[in-house]
């Protein structure tokens, strides 16, 4: 069973940019399909933005899609979230989530991470 750890939360200000990490130990990478999801206060967690294991194909929730970058090292073991132009509603926990295959289901994989906050203030 692989294990992800999140890092890289924060507050920052409107207009800003953050990056978030996540770092996958106790399998092998390359076989993982990888995601961050969020979830705001009082509100359902919810599809962030997606990559396949092979090949880099990638997908985000179209509230993030011109602002956040997820991309992957499979040399490192880990992914990213770069969020760029930050806005408030962006304020949540950030998880991190894999799945053995090709792709992340849509409520997320099988694994999770502990999560990090992030916050934006107005």
């Amino acid at each position: 069973q692989v294990q992800l750890m999140e890092s890289g939360g924060g507050v920052v200000q409107v207009g800003g940019s953050l990056r978030l990490s996540c770092t996958v130990s106790g399998g092998t990478f390359i076989n993982y399909a990888m995601g961050w999801f969020r979830r705001a206060p009082g509100m359902e967690r919810e599809f962030v933005a997606t990559v396949s294991n092979v090949g880099g194909s990638k997908h985000y929730h179209d509230s993030v899609r011109d602002r956040f970058t997820i991309s992957r090292d499979d040399d490192k073991n880990t992914i990213y979230l770069q969020m760029d132009n930050l806005k408030p509603e962006d304020t949540a926990v950030y998880y991190c989530t894999a799945e053995r295959g090709k792709v992340i289901p849509r409520f997320g994989g099988a694994t999770w991470g502990q999560g990090t906050q992030v916050t934006v203030s107005s």
